[in-house]
């Protein structure tokens, strides 16, 4: 297939002249429509768009390649613009576009036009060739230097080929190089064009294995990296990389492999890039933005365990909801008490496959923080410290030794005597989960452990390698992360609790109960089922129980000790159904301040609201706990304000629109709920950041 037999007359624009990437964008979707191969056009641009809020396909040296794929599209094309004057677009290299080529490919298996619109993309890093098409007088001309270009210029597989130094004798530097994007149609060939010109420039002999669209295609040999002075990694996406252990190695983002090429094939001549240890991956390593900012950095650590984790909240959330939907439906809900959602066979059953599921969130956002920092070795450790930040330390009062004396009356010692104090939660020592917050920090901690046990082992000899991601490893970080979790972490976690609850105690025995209601909310937006969250819960139906001990002593259920019981309730639910109906309101009034899986995820935000299942919020929490808490505390503080100022009352231990047969002043209940979330939304629009996609 020709480059020219996508490229329509009628999608052609020699003298466009937008004013804004947007109206850009729309300029060539409306040239992809008129070439007649669009079924439905606002579902394509809708496509185009959404490939750009996940990064810019301006790749830079002036070009833009947006493209879209789906259903939409009856048939492969091509849309060009010229932009002589330029437009800001937002580029890699900052610098205005002034050749866009529109990409439509259809939704199916067969993916010849890959090749095709590679090639092109490698076709567009020649200067000369970018200069013709924009001075080109018509469009026959501008397909005639299309058509020329590519009967001169071989495939793309025949172009990176010709590369081999397996067997190239000649003297001067030889390296293998690997590109990689997540799409795979455009910036992988633009690098491999952009490294391959700079390391003729300089003299290098190279080879290029591109990993596109359609497969790894002029894959490495062992006997081309055996033959390399250096191997170059430019890739936003996964690629096999154990096979360069040993070798120097120089990993950079895509971008840089179209932009910085001459950069990177300066490093290869000074040789200063350092040798690549392989960190005990045995499949893949994560090759991207290795030289952005610390601060980006850590985004992208963060969000690869909130990725991984958001499946669990929200599947096992729902079925939590389900669980108490069912038991409402067999009239349960206002009697159900603190087995509500447990009382049918087919809620319990519901509700345990969905906690079991909710239970692993924090494990698993610890454990893939810990991946992305130190791959493949950070998982066990990162899994065992979100374990022990979800589960905390264990109760003393569970064990034999608790009583200070072995099983068989032996003395403890004075080591045994140490641990048992400090290592372990005492009866009355306040609750050590250290929630998601706990877990974020478990995970940072995990990875760069292993971090620093691969610096350690780096000179040990070769003959342990083997064993250094299988045993040295995981048993070392292992332990010393059950250390620090258990002696730092979760004590000062269970020394904060105890100091919260005697605050909320004496809040209430001094009658505040708008403050009370004020904090409790606030404490349920915090940290989302973590220990401040606990805290509150706890000390609510600590409040339930005192209530039924007045009545059992003669008070009336009007008496103002009773109401005020049934008041900290009532905040402490409103609070918890806060944070994830903001959000999921957020999500739909100010899309781009959240990525596409975030949006994707506010409809079953709704209903973990709906259900008082406040975790629903922690992804949100976790990706940017700076901008998002102070939002979800603040809403969540002024609903439960409002409940209290209301007078509004819960007899259950539990919340959610399942229980409000519970509820007294259930209309200002529901005003309050809404009021909080209204304000979680707008505060989030005002402070959030928009999302780096």
């Amino acid at each position: 297939m020709r480059i020219t037999e996508l490229l329509d007359k009628k999608s052609i624009s020699l003298e466009a002249a937008p004013k804004s990437k947007n109206e850009c964008l729309d300029m060539a979707v409306d040239l992809m429509a008129a070439s007649g191969k669009l079924t439905d056009k606002e579902a394509y641009k809708k496509l185009v768009y959404a490939r750009e809020e996940e990064s810019t396909t301006g790749v830079g040296e002036g070009i833009a390649i947006p493209h879209g794929k789906g259903d939409c599209v009856s048939k492969p094309g091509l849309a060009a613009m010229v932009i002589k004057d330029g437009v800001e677009y937002e580029a890699l290299d900052d610098e205005p576009v002034n050749i866009l080529f529109l990409i439509a490919a259809p939704d199916t298996e067969d993916n010849v036009h890959l090749d095709v619109l590679s090639k092109l993309s490698m076709m567009l890093m020649d200067e000369d060739f970018r200069n013709n098409l924009i001075n080109a007088k018509d469009a026959d001309e501008f397909l005639s230097i299309i058509d020329k270009a590519d009967e001169e210029r071989g495939s793309v597989d025949e172009s990176l080929a010709e590369t081999s130094i397996a067997d190239d004798d000649s003297d001067g530097l030889k390296v293998v190089a690997v590109t990689s994007c997540p799409t795979g149609i455009a910036h992988t060939y633009m690098a491999a064009e952009g490294l391959e010109k700079a390391a003729n420039k300089a003299g290098i002999k190279i080879k290029i294995e591109t990993r596109g669209s359609s497969g790894a295609k002029n894959v490495l040999s062992d006997a081309d990296i055996e033959a390399a002075d250096c191997v170059v990694v430019t890739a936003d996406s996964k690629v096999p990389m154990d096979r360069f252990k040993g070798k120097k190695l120089i990993q950079r983002k895509v971008a840089d492999g179209i932009n910085k090429a001459d950069e990177i094939m300066g490093i290869v001549k000074e040789g200063s890039a350092p040798v690549y240890s392989g960190g005990g991956s045995e499949e893949v390593a994560e090759s991207s933005e290795d030289k952005g900012s610390a601060g980006h950095k850590v985004y992208t650590w963060l969000m690869n365990g909130v990725s991984h984790m958001l499946p669990f909240v929200i599947g096992g959330g729902i079925l939590v909801a389900i669980a108490f939907l069912i038991d409402t439906i067999a009239g349960y809900g206002a009697s159900g008490g603190g087995d509500f959602g447990s009382i049918t066979p087919l809620a319990a059953l519901l509700k345990y496959i969905g906690g079991l599921a909710m239970g692993l969130m924090v494990p698993v956002l610890a454990g893939y923080i810990a991946y992305a920092i130190a791959d493949r070795p950070g998982l066990a450790v990162g899994f065992v410290g979100g374990m022990l930040a979800s589960s905390g330390n264990a109760l003393l009062s569970g064990y034999t030794f608790a009583e200070g004396a072995l099983v068989d009356g032996k003395a403890l010692g004075g080591f045994g005597e140490f641990l048992s104090k400090f290592a372990f939660q005492q009866p009355n020592g306040g609750n050590t989960v250290s929630g998601f917050l706990g877990g974020i920090i478990a995970g940072f901690l995990a990875g760069f452990l292993v971090l620093g046990l691969q610096k350690l082992c780096a000179n040990l000899p070769q003959a342990l390698d083997g064993i250094k991601p299988t045993l040295i490893y995981p048993l070392v970080g292992i332990f010393l992360e059950g250390i620090i979790m258990c002696f730092i972490l979760n004590p000062l976690i269970g020394l904060a609790n105890t100091g919260l609850s005697n605050m909320l105690t004496a809040i209430s025995d001094a009658g505040m109960l708008t403050v009370l209601g004020l904090i409790l909310g606030a404490m349920m937006a915090i940290d989302m089922g973590g220990p401040i969250n606990k805290a509150a819960y706890v000390f609510g139906v600590g409040m339930l129980t005192q209530a039924a001990d007045y009545l059992n002593s003669g008070m009336s259920a009007d008496d103002p000790k009773v109401v005020a019981c049934y008041v900290s309730m009532a905040a402490i639910m409103v609070g918890g159904m806060v944070p994830p109906v903001g959000i999921a309101l957020a999500c739909w009034i100010f899309p781009k301040k959240f990525t596409k899986a975030e949006r994707g995820s506010a409809v079953s935000n709704v209903v973990m609201g709906a259900s008082f299942i406040t975790e629903g919020a922690i992804p949100f929490a976790a990706a940017d706990p700076l901008h998002v808490i102070p939002c979800t505390m603040v809403g969540a503080g002024v609903a439960g304000f409002l409940a209290a100022l209301f007078k509004c009352t819960l007899m259950a231990p539990h919340g959610g629109i399942f229980v409000f047969a519970t509820v007294g002043n259930p209309f200002m209940y529901i005003v309050s709920w809404l009021v909080g979330s209204v304000i979680t939304c707008v505060m989030l629009g005002f402070i959030k950041r928009p999302a780096e996609q």
